[in-house]
């Protein structure tokens, strides 16, 4: 009675297994949304940083000698700002020569003008030949003519005089300083100042024809310096021709007024696709084997197909997808999972960055 009474105790103990349908046996796999997305860094450009506008400074005057420096290298000045003043001494002196002189043939050419009067109507009297009248009028113009002459000589050496202060023809920054106190002022020397305008570097890449024919005018670009530091910019200029030697083009990239952009740098820019946005994914979501490129898109039915691919241009971890699923397909994101045609997968959805 014991052992009968036993049966139906063991079998009230066991447990029943619940059978595992294939959507919970599926494994679960991160998948991302095939979408537009900007494709940085697909073309990218070292390259020399350099003012945007150059602007060199050489005095105007020659043979004076300098009295005082009055900035240095690496200060920002302002349109008008003096920068150096030369010695007046010498100039000074001829000024008020010139002066004098002006002051003498302005009386001399009254003068001779006064003379030419007193015989204005005396032609044909008889009081003086014709040959002296007609000479006395050429004195008084000669004399006007003197005048004239020795009144602009005077004010040209106003002019100079003027130019013995070297000021700054724009707003910028002084990149370079050639001149000291003592130097000789000469027209036809080397500039006493580089500067940059406005205070503006940019960085100066080349690029293949082939690349060159991604960028464009106001397209976007990342620059990283030397030091690490980067800076947003974007193409301000790209260059119509090629060179002849390099076959390479120019592209200015603007790019903001700071400190730790100098003149004479290096940096290196990656550039935003230059289409916009185009239909992307992470290089990881692309296979590569025998039969060629490919992703695994997983259906609405959470099965998993695999469907060829032609990438494109790459940069920032994305590949373009020249051909291949359609925008809103789902594809799993890292092409190292060993999935194969037909398997059914738990997809976890990746927003997208």
């Amino acid at each position: 009675m014991v052992s009968v009474a036993a049966a139906p105790l063991a079998a009230c103990g066991k447990k029943v297994m619940k059978k595992e349908t294939a959507a919970e046996r599926a494994r679960a796999v991160t998948v991302i949304k095939v979408e537009p997305r900007p494709i940085t860094g697909s073309v990218s450009a070292d390259g020399v940083l350099v003012p945007r506008e150059e602007v060199t400074i050489i005095p105007e005057v020659s043979g004076f000698r300098v009295a005082r420096v009055l900035v240095d290298e690496g200060q920002y000045v302002n349109a008008g700002q003096p920068l150096v003043e030369i010695d007046h001494a010498l100039i000074k002196s001829q000024l008020e020569q010139q002066k004098a002189l002006a002051a003498q043939a302005a009386v001399q050419a009254e003068q001779a003008e006064a003379q030419a009067m007193r015989v204005k109507d005396l032609d044909g009297q008889g009081v003086l030949s014709q040959e002296q009248l007609d000479q006395r009028r050429f004195q008084a113009r000669a004399a006007r003519a003197t005048a004239n002459a020795q009144a602009a000589a005077a004010r040209d050496t106003e002019t100079r005089a003027r130019k013995l202060t070297v000021v700054a023809p724009v707003s910028g920054l002084i990149l370079e300083r050639n001149v000291r106190p003592g130097d000789l002022a000469a027209a036809a020397g080397s500039p006493w100042f580089r500067m940059a305008q406005g205070g503006e570097i940019e960085l100066k890449a080349d690029l293949s024809e082939q690349d060159l024919g991604r960028v464009k005018p106001g397209q976007r670009a990342n620059v990283t310096l030397t030091s690490g530091a980067t800076a947003e910019g974007y193409i301000r200029v790209v260059s119509p021709q090629l060179s002849s030697t390099t076959k390479l083009g120019t592209v200015r990239i603007h790019l903001p007024v700071r400190s730790d952009i100098r003149s004479g740098g290096y940096g290196r820019a990656a550039f935003a696709d230059a289409g916009g946005q185009t239909l992307a994914v992470p290089e990881t979501a692309v296979r590569y084997d025998a039969d060629g490129a490919s992703v695994m898109v997983v259906g609405s039915n959470n099965v998993v197909k695999r469907v060829p691919v032609t990438a494109g241009a790459r940069g920032s971890g994305l590949v373009a997808l020249v051909k291949g699923p359609p925008a809103g397909s789902l594809v799993v994101k890292s092409a190292a999972s060993f999935l194969l045609d037909g398997d059914t997968v738990r997809p976890v959805l990746e927003a997208a960055k």
